[in-house]
């Protein structure tokens, strides 16, 4: 399991992002995988867990042993999806490899349960993270530092300190 997890990367980031790092997203996921990372998990959620998890289904177009794994919170979440965003779920999930359901009923617990299963099975957490204290990305990145996961935010205020 040790072998998998520092092989992976996971995503985490607002739902209110709208493309304004996609340039260094992919870069990112390029360079990750040129690091020796091959599993991406994708949360799933609109924003920034969308973005991320195109650019990883972009990037399997060029090397097949990528492997993308979506981890929702629970089942049915994808009805939460409208118009481009029901539409960019799809892609991200036809583009997946396997699906992990984190949680058994929707809830705050099911979230948490998604985030901790994206922390505890990765080595690096890639985040667009404003530095606001509440909410699913804080918690993740909160965790993902206690856990000692590498934190990569690209959101842009480099000199924004990611520690609690």
């Amino acid at each position: 399991m040790d072998f998998i997890k520092n092989r992976s990367v996971a995503f985490s980031g607002h739902r209110t992002y709208r493309g304004e790092a996609d340039e260094e997203l992919r870069g990112i996921v390029v360079r990750l995988y040129h690091e020796g990372y091959r599993r991406f998990l994708c949360g799933m959620a609109w924003g920034f867990d969308l973005a991320a998890g195109e650019a990883v289904a972009d990037l399997k177009q060029t090397y097949s042993d990528v492997e993308l794994i979506a981890v929702v919170p629970y089942e049915g979440f994808y009805r939460l999806f409208h118009t481009e965003d029901a539409e960019q779920y799809r892609r991200v999930a036809d583009a997946a490899d396997g699906i992990v359901v984190a949680g058994e009923s929707e809830g705050k617990v099911a979230y948490r349960m998604r985030n901790d299963y994206l922390v505890d099975n990765s080595s690096v957490l890639v985040a667009w993270f404003d530095g606001q204290p509440r909410g699913g990305t804080a918690y993740t990145v909160r965790r993902a530092r206690r856990k000692g996961v590498r934190v990569e935010n690209l959101y842009p205020q480099p000199q924004m300190e990611l520690e609690f």
